[in-house]
């Protein structure tokens, strides 16, 4: 069986949605960014709920638009239809106590190409 590489600096090919959705924090484009979440769709952020787009915008508008966030994805991984992607990222925001890559974990939750749930995660690789 051969087994093939990827080069460690070679782009991650993003499932289309995820695509949107990064491209629109790296573009800083609120609006974007809100076309890729359906209208009752569910942000977790920090352990903090955002419901529905109002909130979405809110905590977009504030977190990743305010903060000038930007993702470098270096991982997907497609389980059952859910899509999990590792990103670096940076930004104006506070990184006191925080590691340099600020690594965090994306769940995104698609139906009907747009997000219905996303869960962002700083996940502990100490185990």
């Amino acid at each position: 069986m051969m087994k093939s590489s990827v080069p460690p600096n070679a782009p991650v090919a993003l499932p289309p949605l995820v695509a949107a959705y990064v491209e629109a924090t790296n573009s800083f484009d609120l609006e974007r960014l809100l076309a890729t979440f359906a209208e009752d769709a569910l942000v977790n952020d920090q352990l903090r709920d955002y419901w529905g787009k109002p909130a979405i915008r809110e905590w977009a508008k504030r977190d990743i638009i305010g903060e000038s966030l930007t993702m470098s994805v270096t991982k997907v991984i497609n389980h059952y239809g859910n899509f999990i992607a590792t990103a670096n990222v940076d930004g104006n925001y506070d990184k006191r106590g925080l590691p340099d890559p600020l690594v965090l974990a994306f769940y995104f939750t698609p139906q009907s190409d747009l997000i219905v749930q996303l869960i962002i995660l700083r996940n502990r690789f100490d185990i």
